[in-house]
């Protein structure tokens, strides 16, 4: 057959003859949803020549950060007569229209732009990216730069520009990167755009030299872990197709540099198989909890979590505790950190005169009371103005709140934000406000996951993908049992085999009496998953009638309120 000659678009465009548009962007922030533009910078750049540039200063609509005006010089006068971005995105886009965008961390970059485009109605960018951090760390080894940041780049590639957080300076000192990247991949073979946004995204030598570790692996739902030469768990996940996702780890899909210098000192993928993905799910959070492989991130240590404990004593007070014990205390949370938990117990002591000194009382045994006393938060039970009988009461209220009804913490707080807010004290309205979130979050998640947790036995099914059923035994709050029965078979001899080999539970004290809040919440997820059908439950499946829960709609709205006064530069309310 004779050869045929390929058309240009199969070659590809070549490097020489791409339009780049290099640039770069100040913000008043990291998030493209809280935070605007202050200076857009751009160079237009084509052959090594520079054919453009543009630049200007952007009015973001309210305040410059303190700390972002010391980092960047621009400063609140500078930008008072400076356009909107909606008056500068036409033309920015225009200028880049039909080019090839540019940017050092372009995903920063690229969400703002695309925020802005999303906000005025245009649509975003349809333009080829390239990231030079992204490029950078493939190109370059840790022997001839210690890392990727811009600056240290320029140094490497000896640019005519230092950057220096202006937007204009830092385009041009990348448009001197990008050059010198573009030198070094040359000879590597990628000689046109395509090929300069396929070597972005091509996998490691290591992982291309790890591949064969994917053999064998089944393709069902189940457990992975990557091993080291000696046998330690470096890495730990689950999927509902094993084979297919330890094969993704081997190609360009996996990006994350984390992941990829894991797959570089990898040996060998262990597999187990699940008979369901939500037994896969759970096994994942336990053996990850188990083992703490250095590579995984996420729930690495559950036993951190804090507890705040409503204490069992003669007059009792809020403590924060790391361990549940059966000692007729009453607990709420897990917190995931002791400074959340602190929040919490702000919030219940703004409602509830209860007692904040860490001394052991006795009805016995006089103290002096200390300052609350005075300003009337607390009944002073050390002195004796208060008898244990009317102290009892707050204990009742607090017990009540924790467990049941959230609304006497809630209103307490609410009027003291209005009152604040009232004072233009919009700072303090704020905190009290985070301190209101994390109690009303933690009680609405306690309260869920006592549903399930106070359950001895559950049995439900859901539909499978072959027509059959995953069956699952949930006994207080842990998965007890999977299994999946055929299509067309009858339910009760699977059922009740499932039934009988089921783990025995003991329970514990505490809201989470046998299992994880977290392993837990993945049961409360697949239950709530449409299709699911309960098949047996021994007692009763729900919430107080008063919980938390009905509270969270009106937390999530105060934070929606916050976010809006950000971007239009309002105080917060």
């Amino acid at each position: 057959m004779d050869a045929v000659q390929g058309t240009l678009d199969e070659l590809g465009t070549p490097l020489r003859e791409v339009t780049f548009v290099v640039f770069d962007l100040e913000t008043t922030g990291g998030s493209a949803a809280e935070h605007a533009i202050t200076e857009i910078g751009a160079v237009k750049v084509r052959g090594g020549e520079v054919i453009g540039e543009f630049a200007t200063l952007v009015d973001p609509g309210g305040p410059i950060p303190p700390f972002i005006s010391v980092l960047t010089g621009i400063t609140d006068a500078m930008v008072v007569a400076a356009p909107k971005f909606s008056e500068v995105l036409p033309s920015f886009l225009e200028f880049v229209a039909g080019a090839a965008l540019v940017a050092h961390n372009a995903p920063f970059d690229m969400s703002f732009l695309k925020a802005a485009c999303q906000v005025n109605g245009y649509p975003p960018p349809a333009n080829p990216v390239v990231d030079t951090a992204d490029l950078a760390r493939r190109v370059l080894t840790r022997d001839e730069t210690p890392n990727c940041k811009l600056a240290t780049l320029a140094r490497v590639f000896r640019s005519s520009t230092e950057p220096c957080h202006r937007a204009l300076a830092d385009a041009k000192a990348t448009v001197d990167v990008l050059h010198g990247l573009i030198a070094r991949v040359g000879s590597l073979g990628v000689h046109t755009l395509e090929d300069l946004r396929g070597f972005v995204r091509a996998p490691t030598p290591e992982q291309q030299r790890k591949r064969h570790l994917a053999e064998g692996v089944p393709g069902a739902p189940g457990v992975y872990v990557f091993e080291d030469d000696r046998g330690e768990a470096l890495y730990i996940g689950k999927s509902s197709n094993l084979r297919n996702r330890v094969r993704s780890y081997f190609t360009a899909s996996e990006t994350r540099s984390r992941i990829r210098e894991m797959v570089g000192i990898a040996e060998r993928v262990r597999t187990i198989v699940c008979a369901t993905a939500l037994e896969a799910e759970i096994r994942e959070l336990r053996m990850i909890g188990a083992t703490k492989p250095r590579y995984n991130r996420r729930s690495r240590f559950p036993e951190r979590v804090v507890w705040l404990k409503l204490t069992d004593e003669a007059f009792p007070r809020l403590s924060l505790v790391r361990e549940v014990k059966d000692d007729g205390a009453t607990y709420l949370g897990p917190f995931g950190s002791s400074r959340t938990a602190d929040d919490a117990r702000t919030a219940m002591h703004e409602a509830l005169p209860l007692r904040q000194c860490t001394e052991r009382l006795s009805a016995r045994v006089r103290r002096p009371a200390c300052a609350l006393a005075e300003i009337g938060r607390c009944g002073a039970p050390c002195e004796g103005r208060e008898s244990e009988e009317s102290y009892a009461g707050h204990v009742r209220r607090a017990r009540h709140a924790m467990e049941l009804d959230a609304e006497a913490v809630f209103s307490a707080m609410e009027a003291r934000m209005s009152r604040l807010s009232a004072e233009q004290r919009y700072e303090e309205a704020a905190v009290d406000r985070d301190r209101l979130a994390a109690y009303v979050r933690t009680a609405a998640r306690m309260q869920r996951l006592r549903s399930l947790t106070g359950i001895p036995q559950m049995v439900a099914a859901s539909p499978a993908f072959d027509g059959g059923w995953d069956i699952h035994v949930i006994r207080h709050g842990r998965l007890a049992a999977a299994g999946v029965m055929p299509r067309g078979a009858h339910p009760t001899p699977y059922v009740d085999a499932l039934v009988a080999t089921a783990e025995t539970v003991l329970p514990g004290p505490g809201p989470t009496p046998a299992a994880s809040a977290e392993e837990t919440e993945c049961v409360l997820r697949w239950l709530d998953s449409p299709g699911v059908r309960l098949v047996q439950v021994d007692g009763t499946w729900s919430l107080p009638a008063y919980g938390a829960g009905r509270l969270i709609e009106r937390i999530e709205r105060a934070y929606r309120h916050q976010r809006s006064d950000r971007r239009e530069g309002r105080p917060l309310r």
